[in-house]
């Protein structure tokens, strides 16, 4: 069954963050996994207007999205957000495939 995770981020320097972000799409691939959403602008259709970051980045299973959160290539990522960027971070069960 696939997994997500789910990231909202507060980005105070966009210049910084774009290092980050260059990054981490690779990381991911290694893993099997895949951004399906990501962007600065989220629009809001119920409850508080959300304003920060959302990402949504898709994987095979929970153990593949563990495994990449807990990789030596993830966390070399941690450095390039810190100081630019506030995370949210959060993995949930996806739904199984029709």
């Amino acid at each position: 069954m696939p997994a997500c995770f789910i990231v909202r981020a507060v980005v105070h320097d966009a210049d910084a963050y774009r290092a980050y972000a260059e990054r981490s799409p690779g990381v991911l691939a290694r893993f099997g996994g895949r951004h399906v959403a990501r962007g600065d602008r989220a629009l809001t259709f119920e409850g508080p207007e959300e304003t920060r970051r959302v990402v949504i980045a898709e994987f095979p299973d929970v153990a593949s999205a563990k495994a990449c959160c807990r990789s030596p290539d993830c966390q070399a990522l941690i450095p390039l957000r810190a100081g630019c960027a506030t995370f949210e971070f959060i993995l949930v069960d996806g739904v199984p495939p029709a």
